[in-house]
């Protein structure tokens, strides 16, 4: 690989990386901490939004999260030609 190919291959990472950390944060901290008031007037299986997004939410977010940021990275793997396959 070369020194070109190595640097835009960690931007990408690390780009990826950002977003994902974006999205994590902005569902446990804002929905779960600070939108909560606002979110409380909407109900989820019987809780409000907010309680939910604090309590589960924020948990299965996370678990969707690990599986987009494996599957994006095994894409940027083949695009940048280090895959393991």
């Amino acid at each position: 690989m070369t020194p070109e190919n190595r640097s835009a291959y960690w931007k990408a990472n690390l780009r990826l990386l950002a977003i994902l950390l974006a999205i994590w944060f902005v569902v446990s901290y804002g929905f779960g901490i600070l939108l909560v008031g606002p979110l409380n007037q909407f109900y989820l299986g019987g809780y409000p939004l907010g309680f939910w997004f604090a309590q589960q939410g924020s948990i299965y977010i996370f678990v969707v999260l690990i599986f987009v940021y494996a599957a994006q990275m095994n894409r940027l793997d083949k695009k940048f030609d280090v895959d393991e396959t």
